[in-house]
Formats: C-alpha cells, sequence, structure tokens
C-alpha cells in the first residue's frame, strides 16, 4: 500500500488526508499527458499547435498556409495592406475542429504586410480581429490601432551563444523592464537594454535576469500584465530579431534569461485581444461571470477546454523554441490555481485540495511545466503565488505541479509592515528571522525584500520609504544628514538578511539595488502622457559624488559573494544565536558566518557568538563583507585586516557596530 503513497505525502504527515485527492491529480495528469502521446507522438507536437494555425510561409511549394480557431464564427477572411482592406476577395474555408483555412501563392503576402482577420461571429457580429498566434503585431502611431504583421525576414537571426540554465545553482534574478531601462524619458529598445544594461548586471553578479512586459499588450502602463497577443514580442521594443540578441548577449555573459509569461488572464480589449473572437464569450474564456478576473478587469481562460491548454502549452513552447528562453515567471499563479483567485485566508489545508481549488488549471499547470522540463531540462520555473499550495515547488512525479522555485511574497510585505509600523529600537530579529525562514522545507523560495510591486507609484521602494524627499537634498558623499544615514544603513540589512535567511534564490528590481529613488509611474493621461517616472535614472550611481554608489557596490559585494560560496544552493541558513533586548543575530549559511546589528545607537566591542558544530577552537575568520565599509557607505569602524579566533568555548569574539550587517569566512 505504500507505494502508492505520493512521496509527497510521504514527506509530509499533515497531507495525509489529502491522500487519495493528490493521487488523483497525479493520475489524472498522467492519464491526459498518456492520451497525448497516444495521438500526437509526445507532447511537443501536441503543443506545437501555433507551427499549425496562423500565417506560414511554406517554402517548399511556395505557398502561405492561413489558419484559423474559431469554431464559432460564421465567416472569416484574410484582410489586409495586400488586397486593400478587401473583406471579401480572401475567405477561408471552414474545416475540422473549427479551424478555418485557405491558401495563397507565394507573392500574395511579403515581409512585413499588415493583415487581419475579418470574422462574423456567432452573434453576428463583424470585425477585423489580429490572428491568435500572430507573431507580430504593430500599433498604428495615428490611429493607435493594432494590426498584426506578417514577418518573414529573408535572413533568419544567427544565434553566437549556446547556454545550459542547468548550470545555474540557485538563480539570482535582476527583474527588468525594457522599455523603462533607460535614462531618457521615453521607450527604450531591446538592444540598448543589451548594450548598455546587461554589463551592468553582469558586474553587479546577477547570474538571471527576468524580462517583463515581453508578449504584446496594448497598454504600455499594464507593466504587460494585460496581454493581446501572446506569440508576439511587444513590438514598442524593437523587433523579434532585436529581443533574439538581447538574449544572444546575456548567454554570451552566461546569464539565464527569464520570461515573465501571462497565463493566468488576458486583457479584455475586443479590438487586439481574443475575447469574444468568433462572437461567443466561451472560446478562450470562461462563459459568464466565470470568465471575468474582476481584480484585474481581465479574461480568465478556460484550462478545462483542449483547445485552449494546447493554446498556452503552444505559446510556452514557441518562447523556449524560437527565442531560447531559459525559463519562466509564471504571473498571477494564485489567481490560476482557486476558482475564488486567492481571495480567501489559507489557514486549513481543506483550502489546497477541496474547498475552491481548479483542478484544471492545476492540470494544465502540470502539463506546462512537464513539457518545459521535456523541451530545456534545468528551466527555471517560477511561480507567483501567495497561497502556499503545498507541492507546488515538487516534481509531478511526487504528486507536485512541478515548478523549481516560487516566489517568497509575504517578506515584501512584511518589510514594508515593519517600516510603517515599528519604530527602530522595536525591531526583533528573532521575529524578523521567524518570517523570513518560514517556508516549507524542499520547495524552494524565491526571495526578495521588493520588486517591481513596491516600486509603482501609490506605493514606494524601500529607499524611498526609509529616505523619502531627504534623497533629494542629502545624498552627496559628504552630507551626513541622519536620515540618510539610517537610511543607507538599514536598506543594506534589510537586503543582505533577506538574502541569507529568506529562500533558495534571489530576486531584485532594476535599480532598486543603488535604491533608485522616487516611484515608477508609466506615461498615462493623469501625468500627461509622461515618462518622466518611467525611467532608470544609471547617472545616479554612476556619480562619483553621490551615495547611491555606495549601496550598488554593497549588492554587488553580496551577490558575488553570494556566487562565489553558492549560498542559496546550501542548506537554509542555521541561526546561531539571537538576542532580541541587544537587537543582534547571528546565523550561518554555507560555512560563511553573518551578524546583524539592528540597534540604532549601541556598539557591541566584544560580542560573543556561539559557532557551528563543524567549527573548532582554533579556527580562524576574516571579514568578507562589511556594510559599514568606506566602499559600502558605512563609518569605517571595523579593520578589513583584522582576524577572528574561535575560542575554548566555541564562540567567536567580535566588534559588531550598530547597525551593520557583516560577513566572516574561516580562513
Amino acid at each position: 500500500m505504500s507505494e502508492n503513497i505520493p512521496l509527497l505525502v510521504k514527506n509530509d504527515p499533515w497531507l495525509e488526508p489529502y491522500t487519495d485527492h493528490i493521487h488523483w491529480r497525479m493520475t489524472r495528469l498522467q492519464d491526459h499527458l498518456q492520451e497525448i502521446e497516444k495521438r500526437y507522438g509526445n507532447l511537443a507536437t501536441y503543443a506545437s499547435a501555433h507551427q499549425y494555425v496562423g500565417i506560414h510561409y511554406r517554402v517548399h511549394d511556395d505557398t502561405w498556409s492561413v489558419r484559423e480557431w474559431a469554431p464559432g464564427a460564421k465567416s472569416v477572411s484574410l484582410v489586409g495592406e495586400f488586397n486593400q482592406w478587401n473583406k471579401q476577395s480572401h475567405p477561408l474555408v471552414l474545416g475540422a475542429q473549427g479551424v478555418w483555412e485557405t491558401h495563397l501563392p507565394g507573392e500574395t503576402l511579403k515581409h512585413k504586410d499588415l493583415v487581419k482577420l475579418h470574422i462574423v461571429g456567432a452573434d453576428d457580429s463583424a470585425r477585423d480581429r489580429i490572428p491568435a498566434c500572430i507573431q507580430r503585431a504593430v500599433q498604428d502611431e495615428t490611429s493607435k490601432d493594432y494590426s498584426g504583421q506578417v514577418w518573414q525576414p529573408e535572413e533568419a537571426y544567427v544565434w553566437q551563444n549556446d547556454f545550459d540554465p542547468s548550470t545555474i545553482d540557485c538563480p539570482l534574478i535582476y527583474e527588468c523592464h525594457v522599455g523603462m531601462s533607460g535614462e531618457e524619458p521615453r521607450i527604450h529598445s531591446y538592444r540598448e537594454f543589451a548594450d548598455e544594461v546587461l554589463p551592468r548586471i553582469c558586474a553587479l553578479g546577477y547570474n538571471t535576469i527576468q524580462l517583463m512586459a515581453v508578449q504584446e499588450h496594448p497598454y504600455y502602463g499594464s507593466f504587460g500584465y494585460h496581454v493581446s497577443s501572446f506569440f508576439a514580442a511587444c513590438s514598442r521594443f524593437g523587433t523579434p530579431e532585436d529581443l533574439k540578441y538581447l538574449i544572444d548577449q546575456a548567454h554570451g555573459m552566461n546569464i539565464a534569461v527569464l520570461l515573465d509569461i501571462v497565463h493566468s488572464h488576458a486583457v479584455k480589449n475586443i479590438a487586439e485581444g481574443l475575447n469574444e473572437f468568433d462572437g461567443t464569450d466561451h472560446q478562450y474564456f470562461h462563459s459568464g461571470e466565470r470568465g471575468d478576473q474582476p481584480q484585474w478587469d481581465s479574461k480568465c481562460f478556460d484550462y478545462g477546454k483542449d483547445e485552449v491548454r494546447q493554446f498556452l502549452l503552444s505559446n510556452t513552447l514557441f518562447w523556449i523554441d524560437e527565442f531560447r528562453f531559459d525559463g519562466f515567471r509564471f504571473d498571477g499563479v494564485t489567481s490560476m490555481l482557486y476558482h475564488h483567485h486567492g481571495s480567501v485566508a489559507f489557514d486549513h489545508y481543506d483550502k489546497y485540495f477541496t474547498d475552491g481549488p481548479d483542478e484544471d488549471a492545476i492540470l494544465y499547470l502540470g502539463m506546462a511545466t512537464t513539457l518545459i522540463n521535456q523541451l530545456k531540462p534545468g528551466c527555471i520555473v517560477v511561480a507567483e503565488d501567495m497561497s502556499g499550495m503545498p507541492g507546488l515547488c515538487r516534481p509531478t512525479s511526487e504528486g507536485g505541479i512541478g515548478f523549481t522555485h516560487r516566489l517568497a511574497m509575504g517578506i515584501p510585505d512584511y518589510w514594508i509592515k515593519l517600516l510603517k509600523h515599528k519604530q527602530d529600537e522595536d525591531w526583533a530579529p528573532e521575529e524578523i528571522w521567524n518570517v523570513m525562514s518560514n517556508r516549507r522545507f524542499g520547495e524552494a523560495n524565491i526571495a526578495y525584500a521588493e520588486s517591481h510591486d513596491q516600486a509603482l507609484v501609490g506605493d514606494k521602494t524601500i529607499a524611498f520609504r526609509l529616505m523619502d524627499k531627504e534623497m533629494y537634498w542629502h545624498m552627496n558623499i559628504d552630507d551626513e544628514h541622519p536620515v540618510i544615514e539610517r537610511g543607507i544603513a538599514l536598506h543594506k540589512i534589510i537586503r543582505l538578511f533577506t538574502l541569507v535567511s529568506g529562500g533558495e534564490g534571489w530576486l531584485n528590481f532594476m535599480g532598486n539595488e543603488f535604491g533608485h529613488p522616487e516611484w515608477l509611474d508609466f506615461p498615462r493621461e493623469g501625468n500627461d502622457w509622461s515618462s518622466h517616472y518611467c525611467r532608470r535614472q544609471w547617472s545616479l550611481v554612476d556619480n562619483p559624488e553621490l551615495r547611491y554608489q555606495h549601496l550598488n557596490a554593497f549588492d554587488s559585494t553580496m551577490i558575488h559573494l553570494t556566487k562565489k560560496h553558492h549560498l542559496l544552493a546550501c542548506n537554509p541558513a542555521q541561526m546561531l544565536s539571537v538576542h532580541n533586548a541587544d537587537q543582534v543575530l547571528a546565523a550561518e549559511r554555507g560555512n560563511i558566518i553573518f551578524v546583524f546589528n539592528l540597534n540604532p545607537q549601541q556598539s557591541f566591542p566584544d560580542y560573543h557568538i556561539s559557532m557551528p558544530g563543524n567549527v573548532k577552537p582554533g579556527d580562524q575568520y576574516r571579514l568578507v563583507l562589511d556594510s559599514d565599509s568606506e566602499e559600502h557607505g558605512g563609518h569605517c569602524r571595523l579593520d578589513p585586516s583584522a582576524t577572528y579566533t574561535v575560542n575554548e568555548h566555541h564562540q567567536l569574539s567580535i566588534y559588531i557596530p550598530s547597525r551593520t550587517c557583516i560577513a566572516l569566512e574561516r580562513i
């Protein structure tokens, strides 16, 4: 009988009441995968629907195939520049399984032609729509109307660099938005990012970038989360070849590239997106109220439909196959996992298995992670989930859903709460430690103190929350303003504390490493369509007269230390000692000793730290990270050349200045 118990349950006795349900999930996934193999040969072939539907040039007979799945439509025709948008001249014929089709001579279409489908829907609506699997969509600058664009360049992109994501033992993720990645108040390009920003990321030591807003979206200010054309790389930033160049350059720097992929919902726009595509409300999405995501004003996919799962799986394969992405950050996974989209308290295991889960979405996610693992073993697959679904980041063979990591979303929320509601003197390091280290054993977390969410207008980054308006006047290196002194010290402590104790990976949003001031505000009517707050002011960190350089240097030291010692691939951090009254905590991870003094006033000249069991009296340590060093904007209260010896009581005696964090390495 024990051989039928999923490993997920064996490793967590609290899951025993749900053994049958977890086993059912496993069986259901395997049954679907076996049926696909029987019909298609393998999962990858099934997930290649985008190579069949859409607009494709066939070299072998010099023809174009045009196909579209629109089962409820009454008629479909191809319109565009090639036929002066004539709705009658190029009709498609309805074939099997709701797929409309036509074939055209090779000279009919050419590279960069604008095209749409004219669809008379089940509701008798007559609309021009962008093909669902179009691989490029562009916006007219005058009318703001989007069209599909034939993309068939004469020369294919020639890749220069190979990369294997399995070489990354723990992801150190730099979260990026290409459009706002430059200093000028405008939209920046894939190539500008590759040439100007990637070298900064590489120098800092990050081994992974996460690209936001790549899938085409009609509203720039949505941060890319209201997707309209799932197979099209955002044309605001350049061509598909430009995006390939960016990824290729990253691979040349041994940096993995993740796509922030949106399969949790879709834009509700009819003109640009999939909503009511064939004249019904239930082609891609659930019908009625269930098809609406009220929190995001968007549409919810019907994961119970085979065609929808095939569409989304094809989308996953496309980004790996065509652009060589090394994995994904799946957006909005909590919304996918539950019928209620996560709007309940997850206070009982029933909430994960019997009270609200969307089993069709869980099936789809298991299929997606299986496909990704087959296509590119070693891919990084991150789930944005705040519910804590057990097994989300365990293999499907164990009863899990197959993600490699989940975002530790509770950590940034905790830091904001602490900064807003507690005085520095009341910060209890033991409480902070318990929040940081509270995660399911065996399920890898991406720790972060802040992401793009905390940078948006209406919120504040940690740096801005700590220093606010004083950053405008007192960031000169010779200015010892108390607000800035406090802010810089705590910014470093918060980030190192989170990295050491919070997970098995790390994430930072572009610019936050140097305390980028102000918030993010995309061009919109409310700010007169200004890009003033939608950029990154690299000149601040490059200016030797300003203190942003110190935070940047600390981040680089922290990241390089993490990489050198493979810290986040090691076992979770072990707390060695804590004294809440002193506000001092010591911990060990990867044989590195970390000491945090959160005390705003008191330094401790002879503080005794208990050492791990594998350390013996006489062992010596040296300083490898010091937030109080001159390079890191501190007060140079520690001797960088000093060594520390473990005494006969199995303790290390150190000087730990106020509001300082340090790391010690055994010599």
